[in-house]
């Protein structure tokens, strides 16, 4: 029997800062077509589990995995099939949203990026500012164009950190649709969220990371109550 490749797999990931532990043997998975949630306290090493996930953060020990290949510090070729979002935006101020597009499109060597790149920009609301410099935009339209630039290679995991800050009502109902959407068609999710109505929208699953370490694991089911999602939480944190 075929044994079943996680598209992301975390074994025992541990993370020693100094003389403090930040992660402790942090084990999770996740498959294609799948949303991960985690969530936690602030000081609960969520930003360093996001930086040794995606890998930007060497782990002390332990191994992360990416469709059953091993992410280490050079594996360009694993890294590809990664979109992150974090807190930088890493696009060029000076250049419009078209502009900062195709230098992405043509970075990864991805065919049609100039037709990419129109679309995308219609699909996060940004087509009618497509040629203003981007210095000139709004915390929220700075995250639409990240968004869009996540996008552009069609990775097949997306990992995103606090995906909806500085997102309007309307923009976060577009990020909810274009998420759901490439959800249906296989791209596994990993998002880092403080946001539990965002959290219950859009995960399967939600993990709770508190004192380093997964203190608890559940399923999202449709119609689920937010409030029981809440103590749920609640009560994990301080078991933890």
């Amino acid at each position: 029997m075929k044994e079943l490749v996680h598209m992301l797999e975390l074994k025992n990931l541990t993370k020693i800062l100094g003389d403090k532990v930040i992660l402790r043997n942090v084990s999770l998975s996740l498959d294609r077509g799948e949303s991960l949630a985690v969530v936690g306290p602030n000081g609960a090493g969520k930003s360093t589990f996001f930086k040794c996930t995606v890998g930007l953060l060497r782990p002390t020990s332990g191994e992360v995995y990416l469709d059953g290949e091993l992410i280490s510090k050079n594996s360009m070729s694993v890294k590809q099939k990664i979109g992150f979002l974090g807190h930088e935006s890493y696009l060029y101020s000076t250049l419009t949203p078209l502009e900062n597009l195709k230098f992405y499109g043509k970075l990864y060597k991805i065919k049609e990026a100039d037709k990419k790149s129109a679309e995308l920009l219609k699909e996060v609301g940004l087509h009618l500012f497509r040629d203003m410099p981007v210095r000139s935009f709004s915390r929220g339209m700075v995250q639409r164009l990240s968004i869009a630039r996540v996008l552009l290679a069609e990775p097949e995991i997306l990992m995103l950190d606090e995906p909806h800050t500085g997102l309007d009502v309307e923009a976060a109902y577009l990020l909810n649709r274009i998420l759901k959407e490439k959800q249906r068609r296989g791209t596994a999710i990993l998002m880092i969220s403080h946001d539990f109505e965002q959290v219950q929208e859009l995960a399967d699953r939600v993990a709770v990371l508190s004192k380093g370490k997964i203190a608890d694991t559940m399923a999202i089911r449709q119609g689920s109550n937010l409030e029981a999602l809440k103590e749920w939480y609640e009560k994990a944190v301080k078991g933890a």
